[in-house]
């Protein structure tokens, strides 16, 4: 609307839908009892090895009188892997309501690329990098973008298409479930769900790896058993018979810590071909295979693995997550072929528009985006990267906050169902029915 405003910038400290973990500390050894962890963080800002989550509510008032919102959110292993530090709502509402409020108000809400775009370049505030702490740029980018939506009177979904020049998706992408330790009822939660991808599996120590990574194995095979049982056995929906789900697991760097490099050895190789049969005939991929210790020597890791599976004909993909934070570690990992599946970790890297922009970067690429993020978010902020996936015609986006799987899918899985509806309304086409069947995960789109 013609001289609409940002009057108004107001920040509310809340609470996010996990907690933050000191993966270092955990790597390290220390002993889970109960729900929480004994012993002493090692990672600067914890107080604890594992903490209640934090967010922070980013309001903008309009001069039209109406509010857009966005929560600022960090991921549950902040200063692990390259990433910002441990996010304290405390810390950062100041900031948002000093120097974000000077740059946003008088401004006009509908201009959503050249707003974030200045947060993003504001200098940093107790965040020791150049910017502002990557949780502020990503809860402050979410309320400009439904600001924007608000004031332009169109969905999330096209105010980020036009931002990046994208056509939309027209049907909800594939969406990746979470397990959490509670690893095979939630898996079994998905299966009947028809989840395009999943369960990532929490496989974040070699306790639950195996210390020569035979209970990965043995998970595998056992969730391959249980998806011919729930999801094409006696149970599968007669309208969706050809239900085949992507097996997706996160190892958070642990099979390098039970292997070592170099990793196109043959025992590695042999051991990545016995995890693509006991996922068979599932396709499978695997995140974070193993932790270099630097974005480079990560790259070169994941290349080296990556080679070797193709060359010995593995069907195993790999997924880039540790060290692959920021925009410019995209465009890095995707330079150098380390990677079949990047996760774009929408709060490492800021703004959401960063999100999308490294999510267009792999086209006409052999690398799929997959628009992840972490547990420890926020309603608010899960909702804002559906329309990011749907923008972008993503691989696959994540069931996200929490570890219970159902809220977080039901949350993502909606919010895309409802932009498509009002899309297609919009453009005058008729609706989709009723979906009977979530997109499978083996496609290569």
């Amino acid at each position: 609307m013609a001289g609409n405003q940002i009057v108004g910038v107001h920040a509310i400290p809340a609470v996010s839908g996990f907690y933050a973990d000191d993966q270092r500390a955990i790597k390290q050894g220390a002993a889970q009892n109960g729900f929480a962890y004994d012993g002493d963080p090692v990672t600067e800002g914890f107080e604890r090895i594992r903490e209640a989550g934090e967010a922070l509510t980013v309001e903008l008032e309009l001069a039209n009188g109406t509010i857009a919102t966005g929560d600022c959110a960090a991921v549950q292993y902040s200063g692990a892997g390259g990433r910002d530090p441990l996010f304290r709502a405390a810390d950062y509402r100041p900031v948002v309501e000093g120097p974000v409020a000077d740059e946003l108000r008088g401004r006009d809400p509908a201009e959503f690329e050249t707003l974030a775009g200045a947060v993003e370049n504001l200098p940093a505030e107790r965040s020791g990098g150049d910017r502002l702490h990557s949780a502020v740029r990503y809860g402050v980018s979410q309320a400009l973008l439904d600001a924007a939506a608000q004031t332009r009177g169109v969905t999330k979904t096209d105010v980020i298409a036009d931002a990046v020049g994208t056509e939309p998706a027209t049907e909800p992408i594939p969406v990746f479930g979470q397990s959490g330790d509670d690893r095979q009822t939630n898996a079994e939660k998905m299966l009947l769900k028809r989840v395009g991808v999943l369960p990532h599996g929490l496989f974040n120590s070699v306790e639950k790896v195996g210390a020569e990574g035979e209970s990965l194995l043995e998970y595998l095979t056992w969730l391959s058993g249980r998806t011919d049982e729930l999801g094409t056995g006696g149970n599968a929906k007669a309208d969706s018979p050809d239900y085949r789900p992507r097996f997706h697991v996160d190892v958070y760097g642990i099979l390098g810590e039970v292997f070592g490099p170099p990793y196109d050895r043959r025992e590695v190789v042999e051991y990545f071909e016995r995890l693509a049969e006991a996922a068979a005939p599932y396709p499978l991929q695997v995140e974070g295979p193993m932790d270099a210790g630097s974005r480079a020597g990560q790259i070169e890791q994941m290349a080296t693995l990556r080679n070797a599976l193709a060359t010995a004909d593995v069907p195993v993909d790999l997924v880039a997550d540790e060290w692959c934070n920021t925009l410019d570690d995209v465009r890095a990992f995707v330079d150098a072929g380390a990677a079949d599946v990047v996760q774009v970790k929408t709060p490492d890297l800021g703004g959401i528009q960063r999100s999308a922009a490294a999510v267009t970067y792999c086209e006409g690429t052999d690398v799929r985006a997959y628009l992840g993020g972490t547990c420890n978010e926020t309603a608010t902020s899960a909702r804002a990267c559906a329309h990011v996936a749907l923008a972008t015609d993503a691989a696959q986006i994540l069931a996200k906050p929490g570890m219970g799987f159902d809220e977080g899918y039901m949350l993502v899985t909606n919010e895309m169902r409802r932009a498509t509806a009002r899309r297609e309304r919009r453009n005058g086409a008729p609706a989709p029915a009723p979906e009977t069947a979530v997109p499978t995960g083996d496609s290569d789109d």
